[in-house]
């Protein structure tokens, strides 16, 4: 029967002569027979079948089921002593790795007093200079797998433990400025950084990036390296810092407004109607010459009457005129009131857009870390590989 040993520890109690003591009370956790043979066959799974069906339905009940708390502490025993004692063992790394995920899932299980025994063998899989013993062996996705692990803990316990984020970035930060370690080493400690999130990237990796950059350049080049492997783990290196920095200054240029498109009317001609008057030129002398005479009436008795009509016909005609120009004139004027007020209204929009502008520039470029220089920093080191992690509206600001 499998049985845990739990101990009470008092520090607060003493012998006759005064001097404190430690004493151990063991505490028996008695598991139910379903239990024990539970882990017994999830353990047999880990270790022999962990590339078979029953061992993805093992994962699926350890990250789902109710009732398997008392296993915790077993899980974590099991899985310190294979992490120790298997870093040869690829597939084993991996299986064990993914049940720490599964129990982490699991909402039904208070993993919390157990973290401190899980991250020793967590953090191993992360910067360990070597994770198998075979070139087939892709350690490079276990050490991914891992940060992302690391991640998920991080921003899930980061409130019940204080500092457990500040322990574990000191930790990857000493693994990454080592020049002793391996590359390998240097690869799980910036995938573990870059994990933690664009905050954790701009001040523990940017600031040593150059001087970093500077040692692993000659281990890339053929001429520098001859040995093809340690060319392939220092690319490697390249490429997860690449990533790193690149997903950090896509987070800062985010944080630029939405700017404006320029006004049509500035860059483009409008589709305005012409405004075409209403007023008739007046004609002049030649063609009024050219114009037929008036019939004259055919009595002389009926051309006062002729008269006396087309002069009333003439002031009618003025008068209709004169009310057309005034309505005429009046409907001008208002139509250039309404263009006038148009113009102001379009006017103050443009000073208030452009002023929001403004002030938010202003805002951004006041922020302790100047976004330009680190994208220019970042270009002088990377190239255009850095490009592809900008968004076009962003790239608009600096091109």
């Amino acid at each position: 029967m499998l049985q845990d040993l739990l101990f009470v520890t008092s520090s607060n109690l003493s012998k006759d002569d005064n001097l404190p003591v430690d004493i151990k009370l063991p505490v028996k956790h008695v598991l139910s027979r379903e239990l024990q043979l539970y882990f017994d066959k999830v353990a047999e799974l880990t270790l022999s079948e962990s590339e078979s069906v029953l061992f993805k339905e093992a994962l699926v009940s350890l990250a789902t089921d109710s009732g398997l708390h008392p296993l915790v502490p077993y899980f974590t025993c099991f899985i310190a002593d294979e992490v120790s004692c298997g870093l040869n063992n690829y597939p084993l790394l991996f299986a064990l790795m993914r049940v720490v995920s599964s129990l982490l899932q699991n909402p039904h299980i208070h993993i919390e007093p157990y973290l401190h025994q899980l991250m020793p063998s967590v953090v191993t899989c992360l910067v360990a200079k070597r994770l198998g013993s075979r070139l087939a062996d892709n350690h490079w996705e276990l050490r991914d797998f891992t940060a992302n692990l690391v991640a998920s803990i991080c921003k899930r316990f980061g409130h019940v433990y204080s500092n457990l984020q500040s322990r574990l970035t000191k930790t990857l930060l000493n693994a990454f400025l080592d020049p002793k370690k391996a590359l390998t080493q240097h690869y799980g400690a910036i995938q573990g950084l870059g994990a933690l999130g664009p905050n954790v990237v701009r001040l523990l990796l940017l600031p040593n990036l150059e001087t970093y950059m500077r040692l692993l350049e000659p281990e890339m080049l053929l001429e520098m390296q001859k040995n093809e492997m340690k060319r392939h783990e220092a690319w490697r290196v390249y490429g997860a810092l690449l990533r790193a920095a690149g997903q950090c200054i896509y987070d800062r240029l985010k944080i630029f407004p939405t700017f404006p498109s320029p006004p049509l009317h500035a860059v483009w001609k409008t589709n305005a109607k012409v405004l075409t008057s209403t007023h008739k030129r007046k004609a002049s002398p030649e063609q009024l010459e050219q114009q037929p005479p008036l019939k004259k009436a055919a009595t002389d008795g009926e051309i006062g009457v002729d008269l006396m009509n087309h002069e009333q016909e003439e002031a009618g005609t003025q008068a209709s005129s004169a009310d057309s120009i005034i309505g005429s004139s009046s409907s001008n004027t208002q139509m250039k009131n309404e263009t006038t007020l148009d113009r102001e209204v379009r006017s103050n929009r443009g000073d208030t857009q452009a002023l929001k502008t403004s002030a938010a520039l202003t805002q951004v470029w006041k922020d302790e870390l100047n976004s330009g220089r680190t994208l220019v920093s970042l270009f002088e080191l990377f190239g255009e590989g850095i490009l592809s992690f900008i968004q076009a509206p962003e790239m608009y600001m600096f091109l």
